[in-house]
Parts: C-alpha cells; sequence; structure tokens
C-alpha cells in the first residue's frame, strides 16, 4: 500500500466514524488530505479504533516519520554538562522522554490543526496516545491539578515516553504559587522519568504561549529548577531545553550562557 492509499483509508475510516461527516469529501491534493487527517484526528473521542485502522495509521505514521529530520542527543553538543539547548520540534527528538504541556483533562488538544505542542505530540502519536491518557484519567476520577506530571508511551513518536505535565495558567500578574507550580512540573517529570530509568528528557517551555507565563520568567524557573535537581542528582538524567522559536532560543541562550 502507497502513502497516499494509507492516507485515503485512514481519512474514509474516520469519516465513517460519525454522521454529521457524510458531506466531508476527501480532498485532492496530499497537503489537504493531511490537513483533514490531522483535523479528524485532532477531534476524535478517545473511544476504540479497528486493528486494520491501528495498523494502516501506524504504518503512515512511521512514513511520515522517516522523511522528517530525527534528532538524538549524540546529535547535540551540552551548553553545560547534561543539559543542552535545542531548537526544533520536538516531535522529533529521538531522546528517551519528551515532556508535554497538557491541559487538565490530559486527553490532548481538540481544537483542529491548533498550533500548540499538545497538539503536535498527539497528532504524531497517533490515536492511541488519547486512549491511554483517557485510561490514566477514568481511574483517576478528578482533572490532572498543576505540578504534577504523568508517563505514557510515546507510540509511533522517535521517542520512547511522553512526560504529561500541567503548567499554571496566569491571570494577570504572575504570583509566588504560580513560580512554584511551574518548577513543580519540571521536579515531577524529573522524578518520574528517574523512576522509570529515563536517562534523558527534553523540556518545551511549558506555560508559556497558550497559558501566558512569561517567557523570560518560565525560563529561569525551568532553569534553576533543572540545575538544582540535577545537582542533587548527579549523572541520572540528561536534560535538553527544547525550544521553538527564536525569541525562545535567544532567552535560554543568554541565561545558559
Amino acid at each position: 500500500m502507497t502513502q497516499n492509499e494509507r492516507l485515503n483509508f485512514l481519512l474514509r475510516c474516520l469519516l465513517a466514524e460519525r454522521r454529521d461527516y457524510a458531506d466531508i469529501r476527501v480532498p485532492d491534493t496530499i497537503s489537504e488530505k493531511r490537513r483533514l487527517l490531522r483535523s479528524l484526528m485532532n477531534v476524535r473521542p478517545p473511544v476504540p479504533a479497528s486493528e486494520d485502522f491501528l495498523k494502516i495509521q501506524d504504518a503512515y505514521l512511521t512514513e511520515r516519520l522517516a522523511g522528517r529530520k530525527i534528532t538524538g542527543i549524540s546529535d547535540l553538543t551540552p551548553v553545560r554538562p547534561g543539559l543542552y539547548l535545542w531548537q526544533g520540534d520536538i516531535t522529533t527528538l529521538a531522546v528517551d522522554a519528551i515532556v508535554n504541556a497538557a491541559n487538565s483533562r490530559m486527553l490532548g488538544c481538540f481544537v483542529p490543526c491548533h498550533g500548540c505542542i499538545d497538539n503536535a505530540i498527539h497528532t504524531y502519536a497517533g490515536v492511541q496516545l488519547r486512549l491511554e491518557c483517557a485510561r490514566i484519567m477514568a481511574g483517576q476520577k478528578e482533572e490532572e491539578p498543576a505540578g504534577h506530571a504523568k508517563i505514557t508511551n510515546a507510540y509511533n513518536l522517535p521517542c520512547r515516553y511522553v512526560l504529561h505535565t500541567v503548567g499554571p495558567v496566569i491571570h494577570g500578574s504572575v504570583t509566588r504559587t504560580d513560580r512554584e507550580l511551574l518548577a513543580g512540573c519540571y521536579r515531577s517529570c524529573l522524578e518520574l522519568a528517574a523512576e522509570n530509568g529515563l536517562r534523558s528528557v527534553a523540556f518545551c517551555c511549558i506555560s508559556t504561549g497558550e497559558f501566558h507565563f512569561p517567557n523570560e520568567l518560565a525560563a529561569q524557573t525551568a532553569i534553576r529548577t533543572v540545575t538544582e535537581w540535577q545537582r542533587q542528582n548527579p549523572d541520572r538524567i540528561e536534560v535538553i531545553f527544547n525550544v521553538f522559536k527564536d525569541s525562545d532560543h535567544e532567552i535560554y541562550r543568554r541565561l545558559l550562557r
């Protein structure tokens, strides 16, 4: 089966799941098909999928991944012992775990093709990730509090695991509690990674963007918290600060210099 045939199969399966999709036609171009697939995956609730669907989806995402540049920790140069700064798409990092800036429902982003990291991670992992998150939340029976973390498999991502953490949402001025909750996100992820024997973790810029934590203060908190944890736990986990925007790269580069 070609990649285009896989894409068409997945679209037909997803469009057949809901009656209100009956008038949606499969686009002609690959770019439009990919956008529709991502949209349908984004809005799909955490319900089981057929073995055929998962098999074709995994083959499709594996082929997509093969066409992207994958970066491993051996490709990076540390800025400090055990500490790296890397600018790029976190879904292309081949490390033990990447960190997802999740929301309190912990089910991923349901906004079609939204630009947040939560959306990207769930898109390239596949529908299995939302199902695993839903099982965790069903057992928990309440929303995830800020400052904590959960671990899941990474499925079709090049990393091994995803660490999901909910950062504080800022309304107005940043409070001491906000700073403590953000620091808790970094500590919780590192502790969870250590408990699971992981040796490398890539952090995104937690709580910036949609959650409105000021980027400079967030970076200061991240570096301070990670550095202190590594000092108390020497040679246990290598940390990559992953940034996407040029402005965040400049902030981290300056603070780490």
